[in-house]
């Protein structure tokens, strides 16, 4: 059912539009989601008037627990943990100074509405508030169509715990567990996991409890979810309550055996829970990543367009685990500028977290997305990192603290470098062989494909030999054997393989001369050169890419909110030139050095591709 343009505000954020669409099909009941208008209480208002029923909380519910301000009041009242923070609307940005000033920074400025990681901003000092304040009231204008912030304290080396709740109408209200969702970005989580490595037995029931007494405190009934922020001493704070299906709810599916979406519609149909809070399972460990259309190796910038190609990987059993994709994306689908950058969840369950890490990263291995640029190669290498395998100290400065000069990619161990090189020479082995079948240039019964070879990766030159075929090759690498086991066949875009006794993926795509071949949390180009052409390749003069610093160019495809500056301007380094809209968010892009502002090209309100000029600096 059409329900108008594309920005939020016009469509799914007008809710006598989704009124009227139920109105016009029949239907029965409306399930929210996981955005839009699934906290909005005078949306389960407007649908009890049309006669139609809100999968989720009561409006009630919503009112109180949906809104950061009145929430943190109810929790205040029912006796649980809060931050230190103002609870009250704040008239402006000198009021908003003041408030920060009293509190002692760093302080958190967030939408009261807000949510997903969208209308928050981190302030570290007077002028960090002064910046972002009037920003975030209007992203939470912008997405939530509420203007309002509040402004709490910012606990250093914190833990982002949340508590899972089911309500029903009959007075049960059960905790089913908790999610460790530490590892944010601007925010917004990027893994989640179930349990948490951190939470003790002890401090999974205080938790529990305190949940459960805030949801009853409210009439809670559906799912719902309670945020914490922990310390290092494993002491906690509410930070909000989500009163709708989380985005990461199956992690929890998969350690308890329960179906959240089926609860809540039961519940939702009058139905009282069909268990008690002891009879709630925690079994084994999920780990769920989200694949989003952004680009790490360019400061995580989002990525739009077609998705010329999108094959994720097999959903199932995998050794002693199990895959799940949860997506509303397919091949040949658009990634616009007006909506979440999420193209698919990946979640993985085993019997132990270090099974459920291992077989994400060999999900992630085989998942395949050409046309945009994505962040498969960054969930990889967290997954490989030592911080996370331990699940000690995952803060949410995680990412910030790990990767502080931005991503660009995962080096390769010993093992996975022998693997790519073996990959990519068997690879040429098989191409050359068909390709000499094809062209019917040889006599006799099999093609010859010839054993030496030069691999060319990373600026480095390795000389192999191989032999073989039928699927199974010997390598030479360097002097080094390696066993290579595949059924791979040319054009298709996954190699699986068992390479020296190890089951490993790696996608491969051709790329001008060479290959790109992707595993483990980076992206190789590689070259297999004969040893005549490998000798040649070395006079080969580099290309030296031309000089861009004296523009500004629109890092990703947006919307100009606006231009700061000039022609003759003068500009200091770090100075805010202007400000780009991209996916819900504002970006601020700054000058890189001091200089003087030549020409700008670029106004409020023009819609911008990537690498389009924005302004020239005369000097």
């Amino acid at each position: 059912v059409h329900i108008g343009p594309s920005p939020a505000a016009e469509s799914y954020l007008v809710a006598d539009k989704i009124v009227a669409a139920c109105l016009a099909t029949g239907a029965e009941a409306v399930h929210p989601g996981y955005g839009f208008l699934s906290e909005r209480a005078s949306f389960v208002e407007a649908l009890s008037a049309a006669g139609i029923a809100f999968i989720g909380p009561p409006a009630s519910a919503i009112a109180a627990m949906g809104d950061k301000i009145e929430s943190k009041r109810r929790a205040l009242a029912a006796g649980v943990s809060v931050v230190p923070g103002f609870v009250g609307e704040i008239d402006d940005t000198e009021h908003a100074v003041r408030i920060a000033s009293d509190i002692g920074y760093p302080v958190m400025m967030k939408a009261s509405a807000g949510g997903g990681g969208k209308g928050m901003r981190l302030a570290w000092s007077e002028a960090d508030v002064r910046e972002g304040f009037e920003a975030t009231r209007r992203e939470g204008l912008a997405s939530f169509g509420d203007d309002r912030v509040f402004i709490e304290k910012f606990v250093e080396q914190p833990r982002h715990i949340e508590i899972q709740l089911i309500g029903d109408a009959h007075g049960n209200v059960i905790y089913l567990n908790e999610r460790d969702c530490s590892i944010q970005r601007r925010h917004q989580k990027v893994v989640e996991e179930a349990p948490s490595p951190f939470v003790t037995p002890e401090m999974r029931k205080a938790m529990g409890e305190q949940a459960v007494a805030l949801a009853k405190n409210v009439g809670y009934t559906s799912a719902g979810t309670v945020e914490f922020i922990a310390g290092a001493d494993r002491s906690f704070y509410f930070l909000e309550m989500n009163t709708r299906l989380q985005v990461e709810h199956p992690v929890t599916e998969c350690i308890t055996g329960l179906d959240l979406v089926e609860l809540m519609i039961r519940v939702a149909a009058g139905e009282a829970l069909p268990f008690r809070q002891d009879d709630v399972q925690l079994n084994g460990w999920a780990i769920e990543t989200r694949v989003y259309a952004e680009d790490p190796y360019r400061g995580f910038l989002p990525s739009i367009g077609r998705l010329s190609a999108c094959r994720p990987p097999e959903p199932g059993r995998l050794g002693p685990a199990l895959v799940r994709i949860d997506t509303g994306v397919v091949e040949g689908a658009e990634i616009s500028m007006f909506y979440d950058p999420m193209i698919a969840k990946l979640i993985t369950w085993a019997p132990t977290r270090a099974l459920a890490i291992a077989a994400q990263a060999d999900a992630l291995d085989r998942y395949f997305i050409r046309g945009i640029s994505h962040n498969i190669d960054f969930l990889s290498a967290i997954m490989a990192h030592p911080r996370f395998q331990a699940g000690e100290n995952v803060t949410t400065g995680f990412i910030a603290e790990e990767y502080p000069d931005g991503f660009q990619g995962s080096a390769a161990d010993g093992a996975t470098a022998d693997a790519i090189i073996a990959a990519a020479a068997v690879v040429q082995a098989i191409e050359a062989e068909r390709a000499q079948l094809i062209d019917g240039q040889l006599s006799g019964s099999g093609a010859e494909y010839g054993e030496d070879w030069v691999v060319e990766m990373g600026g480095t030159q390795t000389p192999v030999s191989i032999s073989g075929d039928g699927g199974r090759f010997d390598v030479l690498v360097d002097g080094r054997d390696v066993a290579v086991s595949t059924d791979w066949r040319v054009g298709s875009p996954l190699f699986e393989a068992e390479i020296d006794g190890v089951a490993r993926s790696l996608t491969v795509e051709k790329t001008g001369s060479g290959l790109k071949i992707t595993t483990r949390g980076a992206g190789h180009k590689v070259r297999v050169l004969t040893p005549r052409a490998a000798e040649l390749a070395r006079y080969m003069i580099p290309k030296v890419a031309p000089d861009m610093s004296r523009f500004l160019l629109c890092p990703m495809p947006g919307l100009v909110v606006s231009v700061a500056v000039t022609e003759g301007d003068k500009v200091e380094a770090g100075q805010q030139l202007a400000t780009v809209e991209a996916m819900k968010m504002e970006n601020i892009l700054r000058a890189e050095k001091s200089g003087t502002i030549g020409k700008v090209l670029a106004k409020a309100g023009d819609s911008l591709t990537v690498d389009a000029v924005i302004l020239e600096f005369a000097s």
